[in-house]
């Protein structure tokens, strides 16, 4: 009876699935009409910790550098918080001057672009420590200015298919992130207050669906948390195996029985596996099987296949076994994807299994459905130290939403380039998900973006030797019309560890790496302050 009780209070002091630091900056990229001389405008900082439970001591720091990516330090705020429940809202004016430690006024800051960085640690020195960081840039702007040459989308593509034999590559604008009430999501916009209580909501797959091809998406993943399933944040005891694994077969049938109704959209099915505290959560696009670790008390697994809690190296070694693949999910610089105790570890099991990581999110909780939240998470470091470690993922841009809004928060989209066999040919599941396992995949903040980044003829996503020179090419277009203000081409060595640093500021290169593995990337930052990214190429520089 001891142990009865023991068992039960220790599961309910188990932190909720979205009791987490969260972190964001609002940073407006140019200054508004009235500021053109000065330069001046105010970012906001917001920090939330959805816990009931305690109160997290929570230290932030923002940090102004430029301009270019080696800039010096031009201005730092910081303060502490106690966070818990709710969240703050903190308003930093910026007057378009440069500072010195001593807060010695210099001089205005000359025209360029700056780098925006926010430091937020909770729990600092605790068991329970959380670190966000968060990296956007702005732009100085009081005259004309330049822009860089960027040739257009189609030019590329037009390249590659005289190549790749007249192969027509479509573009699926996707959001790979999702819940519904399968999971803790699905709840009507006016009742959303977060997260829901598992299987409580009343929108439901076909419902996610029909929102997405409405508000005019091509595909929409809907990725139930896979330790849900018994109806519980925490763990029923009294769940039954069979009716956990019936609804995540529903949730199959569904999607495959709504793409068959609607040709021209893609609804796909699958779960968010793990837990974020002490973990990681990542997707799985593909797995006709539930997986999972829990157990009622009669000792069944809730689940079709078990896989142990926290056990990445040996869930990889699985995906890899039943040709599953993933995405990393808003993952964490540090403390998530432990494998041997290294954060997004490396093993080459994750490697073939592992094709996507979220460079971006939009909030997960919000309730916009007008494609304007400004709550946005940027993870491009540690998606960098993912391709450091060795992984070959491409970038993603997902919304993760919780509420019946799918897709329409903002306008943030996961770009995939299909191959389409013949014209007018509806994209099917095989051939989608054979394209996220190319890596023909660009992440694009704005849902009319076009990125393409192609290495000596050869397209983004691609693993080649090469001798000699290497010319990478950016190609970028705008449905609306937008422009490109900024554009930097990346570099990294996969394998080893180490940092990725910017190579160019121009849409074409020429560069000869050393012998050895490489990995490029480009990143276009538009003239609304919207980012693009390119999957990466990776290159291997022969003698």
């Amino acid at each position: 009876m001891l142990l009865i009780t023991w068992s039960n209070t220790a599961a309910a002091q188990e932190p909720k699935e979205h009791s987490e630091l969260d972190a964001t900056v609002v940073a407006p990229f140019r200054a508004a009409a009235g500021a053109r001389t000065t330069q001046s405008r105010t970012f906001i900082v917001r920090l939330a910790y959805p816990d009931e439970v305690r109160t997290h001591a929570v230290r932030w720091q923002l940090t102004l550098s430029g301009p270019g990516p080696q800039g010096t330090v031009l201005q730092r705020w910081s303060a502490s918080e106690q966070l818990g429940g709710g969240g703050v809202s903190l308003a930093l004016p910026w007057d378009g001057q440069a500072y010195d430690d001593a807060r010695t006024r210099r001089a205005p800051v000359p025209d360029g672009m700056y780098a925006l960085r926010l430091l937020a640690v909770a729990d600092a020195g605790t068991p329970q420590e959380a670190q966000v960081e968060q990296q956007w840039p702005i732009q100085v702007l009081r005259g004309r200015g330049t822009t860089p040459r960027v040739p257009a989308f189609q030019a590329g593509l037009q390249q590659l298919s005289s190549l790749d034999g007249q192969v027509d590559y479509r573009i699926v604008y996707a959001n790979l992130h999702s819940q519904t009430r399968h999971s803790d999501g699905g709840a009507a916009l006016d009742a959303c207050r977060g997260a829901q209580e598992p299987q409580t909501a009343p929108f439901g797959p076909i419902d996610a669906y029909v929102y997405a091809q409405q508000h005019g998406l091509d595909a929409l993943l809907t990725s139930e948390h896979n330790h849900m399933y018994d109806g519980s944040d925490g763990s029923n005891s009294a769940a039954v195996p069979a009716e956990a694994k019936a609804l995540y077969q529903t949730g199959l049938a569904e999607a495959a029985a709504y793409t068959d109704a609607h040709p021209g959209f893609l609804a796909l099915y699958g779960m968010e596996w793990g837990v974020i505290n002490q973990g990681g959560h990542l997707n799985i696009v593909n797995s006709e099987q539930l997986l999972g670790w829990e157990r009622n008390t009669s000792g069944e697994l809730l689940a079709d296949v078990e896989t142990p809690k926290g056990d990445y190296a040996g869930l990889y070694a699985l995906m890899r076994e039943r040709g599953w693949i993933g995405q990393f999910n808003h993952p964490a610089y540090a403390g998530q994807f432990l494998v041997n105790g290294q954060p997004l570890g490396y093993t080459q099991d994750g490697d073939a299994a592992m094709v996507l990581c979220e460079v971006m999110n939009t909030s997960a909780l919000s309730t916009n459905d007008q494609e304007t939240e400004t709550r946005r998470s940027n993870y491009e470091a540690a998606c960098n130290r993912a391709l450091a470690a060795g992984y070959h993922v491409a970038f993603s841009s997902n919304q993760d939403n919780h509420c019946a809004n799918w897709g329409a928060t903002d306008g943030n989209r996961t770009a995939v380039l299909v191959a389409s066999p013949a014209a007018g040919m509806p994209v099917t599941r095989d051939s989608f998900l054979e394209a996220l396992r190319a890596r023909r995949v660009f992440a694009t903040m704005d849902k009319h973006a076009q990125l393409l980044l192609t290495a000596n003829g050869r397209l983004m996503g691609e693993r080649f030797d090469n001798r000699g020179p290497l010319h990478l090419a950016t190609h970028f277009s705008n449905r609306a019309g937008r422009q490109a203000a900024a554009i930097a081409i990346l570099h990294g060595v996969p394998g080893s560890n180490g940092s990725v640093t910017q190579v160019s500021d121009q849409a074409e290169v020429a560069v000869t790496p050393a012998p050895g593995p490489h990995f490029y990337y480009a990143r276009l930052t538009q003239d609304d302050g919207n980012i693009v990214w390119s999957v990466p190429v990776w290159v291997n520089q022969l003698p």
